[in-house]
């Protein structure tokens, strides 16, 4: 093992354990406790009315009548598309509690989209908003979808075997709580991800890795006390991030959780962590800069004192954001590192700790790291030597479902082969290089776009840049940058590629600069490079 000593261990926060005790529970027996200790406290706010965790565990066992009731077998995948709310949340505990496996699925998507997503994992039934049933009513033909369960004050005119969440909830509120038996082995959530090899896949996450990744960040979160916290939940947790990071971290700590549908509404998600004294707050860059330059923010009108554990992830977090944030708050914002394939997070920097410019923390209890070459993946790399990070874990998942191919190249001997391009500080923190699959080859020479928008966004005139590889007219890849100005300044592509020929070398300069006014990125804030690439011609 490259890193034997585990020199991050000695960096943890006071009160950190450099090994844990995880039980080997389910997600159901992790719900059912903090039930049983926090039963008539609060669990959901959401736009002003609140659920306490007696009333979501009363609630979830409907559904889960519901679904065995309706001949849901174990291990069958029950899709929720639905945005941050309590319907989310119930339908989420009620799938697991009758055995189901969660297929959490953006609400953004087009039909299509989810047809694809819908064949390929399996799904039986369907909880989602009036506002798409129409559009998405079609798909019981076209796939496995037995059922749909409609959310909202417009079900009405439903097909044969459809039904309205009130009707679902009123039908089923009757009878013996559901005896399916969980184990922490069984399939709790199908998560589609890019992959660490770029292809859209849908990753296994069992019972304990969800459990593991919680008791984790339960234990890093050293500023946190059991019973006693608000988690502001803006990040989807349609996606595992918000999912472990935000719901279920939230029942583990019996805390309130603020659920925000648009975390875009910045009024309405900064009035609702004013009005609940939100404390923790995992979020994303880009969130957490909107803030730091929201006009109502820097007046003034919002107290955000309260907030005082902050997890940043998805993208890398820009250290003028995080000062500035901590400035506002008065709170900890750190980054972290994660992925879908380990639901959600192997690394993290301490909450009151030392934070390192640019990192993405320590590997968490646990868990251990190696980098290996970039070409076999065989050959352990020492501090300070880049190469491919591969990691090994609790939270790791158990594979792709029905990509036994893809799942051998990804998992190999319990090393779960991140794609990520890394380095190790001789202190034991980890940066990212980049992305495996998004190096660029100039000339032979290896090129990581994230050096070149690290470069960029230093310009006083830039407010967002994505760097991506493009074929010029010879057909040879060069390096492109898609700039974000900030609002009423003006640049030219010479500008910004005289400034980057200060600081880089000139193969690494891009040869094409384009202007745009946002970047396209996913619902958890990571910029979409491949559609930047696909939609602009190089010039």
């Amino acid at each position: 093992m490259a890193f034997k000593n585990k020199p991050w261990l000695s960096h943890y926060d006071q009160g950190v354990p450099q090994e844990m005790v995880i039980p080997n529970i389910s997600l159901v027996t992790l719900f059912k406790s903090s039930v049983q200790n926090s039963s008539e406290s609060t669990c959901i706010i959401y736009q002003g009315r609140s659920f306490t965790y007696q009333e979501v565990d009363e609630l979830s066992d409907r559904v889960a009548r519901y679904l065995i009731r309706s001949g849901l077998k174990k291990g069958d995948r029950v899709g929720i598309l639905l945005p941050n709310t309590p319907a989310f949340v119930i339908s989420y505990y009620g799938i697991l509690k009758a055995g189901g496996v969660v297929m959490a699925i953006n609400p953004a998507f087009r039909p299509a989209e989810v047809e694809g997503q819908a064949l390929e994992s399996g799904i039986r039934f369907l909880i989602l908003p009036d506002s798409v049933y129409l559009a998405l009513s079609p798909l019981k033909v076209k796939t496995h979808l037995e059922s749909m369960v409609v959310v909202g004050d417009q079900a009405a005119d439903l097909q044969p075997g459809d039904l309205s969440w009130e009707a679902m909830l009123e039908e089923h509120q009757e009878g013996e709580p559901p005896a399916v038996t969980v184990s922490p082995d069984d399939p709790a959530v199908f998560q589609y991800s890019g992959g660490t090899t770029g292809t859209p896949k849908c990753a296994i996450g069992l019972h304990r890795n969800l459990v593991a990744n919680v008791y984790q960040f339960d234990q890093w979160l050293v500023n946190t006390q059991q019973g006693k916290e608000t988690v502001l939940v803006a990040i989807p947790i349609y996606h595992v991030y918000g999912m472990v990071l935000g719901m279920n971290l939230a029942v583990k700590m019996g805390a309130r959780m603020v659920l925000i549908p648009d975390p875009r509404n910045l009024d309405a998600l900064l009035q609702a962590a004013e009005e609940y004294q939100a404390t923790v707050f995992p979020g994303v860059p880009s969130l957490y800069a909107a803030i730091n330059h929201y006009p109502a923010v820097l007046s003034g009108r919002y107290n955000l004192s309260s907030i005082k554990a902050c997890i940043s992830g998805s993208a890398t977090l820009p250290i003028k954001v995080k000062h500035d944030f901590e400035a506002l708050t008065n709170g900890h914002l750190v980054e972290g590192y994660g992925l879908s394939e380990a639901p959600t997070a192997t690394h993290c920097n301490p909450i009151l700790g030392e934070n390192r410019e640019g990192s993405i923390g320590l590997p968490l209890p646990n868990v251990d790291c190696m980098v290996v070459d970039l070409e076999t993946g065989e050959k352990e790399l020492d501090v300070g030597e880049i190469g491919e990070l591969i990691v090994k874990g609790p939270q790791v998942m158990a594979g792709y479902y029905q990509r036994a191919d893809e799942t051998e190249l990804t998992l190999r001997d319990g090393w779960l082969f991140t794609g990520d391009i890394v380095r190790m500080d001789q202190d034991g923190y980890f940066y990212i290089i980049d992305r495996k699959k998004d190096v660029i080859k100039v000339g032979g020479f290896q090129v990581w776009p994230n050096e070149i928008e690290a470069v960029i966004m230093r310009h006083p005139k830039v407010k967002e840049v994505a760097v991506a590889g493009v074929l010029d007219e010879n057909g040879t890849e060069m390096a492109k940058a898609w700039v974000v100005l900030k609002e009423g300044e003006t640049g030219s592509p010479e500008e910004i590629q005289a400034y980057c020929d200060e600081f880089l070398t000139r193969y690494k300069i891009p040869k094409y600069v384009a202007f745009r006014t946002s970047l396209p990125r996913t619902m958890v804030g990571k910029v979409l490079r491949r559609v930047l690439s696909a939609e602009d011609s190089p010039k």
